[in-house]
């Protein structure tokens, strides 16, 4: 018993002992407690640090700042006497305003009577200058100056992103650093490098009296921290070439993404619809970010970033995937001819295909449905009997392609796409063989047809991409095996962007060298003599793949990916317009002139760039919202008011009038300029 108290007695000791140690040193080899002590006489001044500029790949600054000055209050310095009458004529307010700012700001999550907390926001410079003065006799309110970013560019609002204050899960996420007030980024580059770009805060410990005047810096500034500059971003990313692909985007749902294939770096990645990243700054920010977040009617979505966010049916581009995947596969090669009558036949489905029985190269060249559908049926059935270890096969080596998963780059937002396992069509031939009732048939040795498997060698089916996918598994073919992950910073403070992500190369499970040759001759065949041909030019070589994807909500989508030029790769460029039509009619122009200006140096084929620039889909994004929200039972008829109806006659009255002057000049142009002598007589 004696030794039961003696052990706890010990144990007690030795707790005392570790507090004791802990507050000794607390108080002995650190400030904590002793600046906590002195907080109402020493007050802590935050230099905010300049965020770092933003350029482009040629120097061109897209995101620079411009001063932001706000006033912020601390409630521990805040004295019985203060002159609440004075303060308030000092900054333009009333006494009123002044005591529900405070009850506000003491109502925050993050309130603290030793803390600063923002009190007046976007002050101007003449403003401050003016308040500077006299601010000093008020030692609770102090100028803060932030720097507000500005951007010197009209687009490519979702690549750069922007700032804006900090909220509860950024405060959680990172307390030691982040205050209530503070800006942080919050989409795009600036997300993906803030903390590269905010740099760190100053800051000062200034000792104040018993009469709150200032005394000096705190133990002679030992305490003090330097600020430090955000650093600045040089972007892999072609302001030039980016501008054009936003254009040709404009009145267009979807994305132009193009690659150097040597070294991975990203230099378009435009989306439809574009957003300006002016509308991130100013007084009216916070209800534009509101008005474009919710803005979905006809689907715009302008927030969502369709190169990278959205995932398509990669149509006839991924036929050349599937055929790397079969040859690598062994379930056939270069010379294997399916058959094709007029169309694919199978079990009473069919489907349109043209260039007959052919092989491999000739079948890219015409993209045939036939050749590619069979391809990928000699995929599912290389193990008899069992359709899943096929398609799993297929799967790791569609993988290795950089699908099916995140890219771990340094891009803000993104999805992996889809490529379907075995396992995936077993849950599915599950779910039919219940609905059907059968209860006989083992599910792992699953249908093609019935579980719609049978559709993924022409880019249908379950396959589903995003563009950034499409152009980099075509670097992968321009490489004959391998790509480095897509990134989208050059260089920080003017140096190589460190990150080792981006210096490794990641080879394909297709290792044959062969097989992409023989890709490429089917690619080349389609820009001289297949579905790409009326975009061939005489200035660059390009080799292509057209794709024309189906989908549910009306006409097709539009795809091209191409590499330029053909014998010594520089740029790949992958294009999605959605429900645009043939391929090689949107989508293809799309890709090919970002191509050869790049290539070039110059736009000679003006005509494709303005065909794009003054397009556009609109009428069909309409349709198909209309027809869905009568589906839903949702559409309501808007019928003009009076006024409006006034307005459209007016109209066309003028119209009228305008054409019957029209014709009587055409008819008597003497007599119709009567009224001008000079004219006549001239005549």
């Amino acid at each position: 018993m004696k030794s039961q108290y003696l052990n706890i007695t010990i144990a007690l000791g030795i707790i005392v002992l570790i507090f004791t140690a802990r507050l000794a040193y607390l108080q002995l080899f650190t400030d904590r407690y002793a600046l906590n002590a002195a907080n109402t006489s020493i007050k802590k001044d935050y230099i905010i640090p300049q965020r770092g500029v933003i350029f482009d790949r040629n120097g061109k600054i897209l995101v620079g700042n411009m001063p932001s000055y706000e006033i912020s209050f601390t409630q521990a310095l805040l004295t019985p006497d203060f002159d609440t009458l004075g303060f308030c004529n000092l900054i333009k307010i009333s006494k009123q305003d002044f005591i529900n700012t405070i009850n506000t700001i003491k109502k925050e999550k993050y309130y603290s009577r030793l803390t600063p907390m923002t009190f007046m926001k976007n002050i101007s410079r003449d403003e401050i200058a003016r308040i500077q003065e006299i601010i000093f006799r008020y030692p609770a309110f102090s100028i803060v100056q932030r720097t507000q970013r500005q951007y010197e560019v009209a687009t490519s609002g979702n690549l750069l992103g922007y700032t804006s204050e900090v909220n509860d899960r950024d405060l959680k996420k990172d307390s030691t650093y982040y205050l209530p007030g503070d800006l942080i980024g919050k989409s795009g580059i600036e997300k993906s490098y803030e903390k590269e770009l905010r740099g760190a805060k100053g800051l000062k410990l200034i000792q104040k009296d018993i009469k709150l005047r200032d005394v000096g810096p705190y133990k002679n500034g030992e305490l003090d921290k330097e600020v430090v500059t955000g650093k600045d971003l040089t972007l892999t990313i072609d302001y030039d070439l980016q501008r054009m692909a936003e254009e040709m985007l404009v009145n267009k749902h979807g994305a132009i993404v193009a690659i150097d294939p040597n070294n991975g770096e990203i230099l378009v990645m435009a989306t439809g619809p574009d957003i300006d990243p002016n509308l991130f700054t100013g007084e009216e920010k916070s209800k534009n970010l509101y008005r474009l977040s919710n803005d979905t009617i006809y689907e715009n979505k302008p927030t969502f970033d369709r190169s990278v966010q959205a995932a398509y049916p990669p149509g006839s581009t991924f036929k050349m995937l599937t055929a790397l995947a079969g040859m690598q596969m062994g379930v056939f090669d270069e010379n294997t001819v399916f058959p094709c009558g007029g169309g694919f036949n199978y079990r009473g489905l069919r489907i349109k295909g043209h260039g007959g029985a052919v092989p491999l190269v000739p079948s890219i060249q015409v993209s045939s449905n036939c050749y590619f559908t069979y391809a990928f049926i000699s995929i599912i059935n290389k193990y008899p009997g069992n359709p899943s270890k096929g398609v799993d096969e297929w799967k790791k080596i569609m993988e290795s392609f950089g699908l099916n998963k995140f890219m771990d780059n340094d891009i803000a937002v993104g999805t992996k796409g889809k490529i379907p396992s075995g396992e995936f069509y077993e849950k599915r031939m599950t779910q039919i063989l219940k609905a059907s009732g059968n209860t006989t048939k083992d599910p792992k040795n699953w249908d093609m047809l019935a579980t719609g498997a049978i559709f993924n060698g022409m880019g249908q089916g379950d396959v589903l991409l995003t563009p950034l996918q499409i152009a980099n598994f075509t670097a992968a073919i321009a490489n004959e095996g391998w790509y480095y992950t897509p990134h989208i910073v050059k260089a920080i403070d003017g140096k190589p962007n460190p990150d080792p992500r981006f210096k490794k190369k990641h080879q394909t499970l297709v290792t044959n060298k062969k097989y992409y040759k023989l890709i490429k001759e089917g690619m080349e065949a389609v820009m001289l003599r297949g579905t790409g041909a009326s975009l061939k030019s005489k200035d660059f070589t390009q080799l292509a793949k057209t794709g024309t994807a189906q989908v549910p909500q009306g006409k097709d989508n539009s795809i091209f990916t191409l590499i330029a030029p053909a014998d010594k790769p520089k740029i790949v460029v992958a294009a999605v317009m959605e429900h645009a039509g043939f391929g090689a009619t949107w989508a293809g122009p799309a890709a090919s002139v970002i191509a050869e200006k790049f290539v070039t140096g110059t736009l000679k084929r003006e005509h494709l760039y303005k065909k794009l620039v003054n397009a556009s889909f609109m009428p069909e994004y309409k349709r198909q919202y209309v027809s869905e929200m009568k589906r839903k039972g949702w559409y309501v008829e808007q019928k003009p008011d009076s006024a409006q109806l006034k307005k459209i006659q007016d109209s066309l009255n003028l119209i009228k009038e305008k054409k019957l002057k029209e014709a009587a000049l055409k008819k008597d142009p003497v007599k119709s300029d009567a009224k001008n002598p000079t004219k006549t007589k001239k005549k």
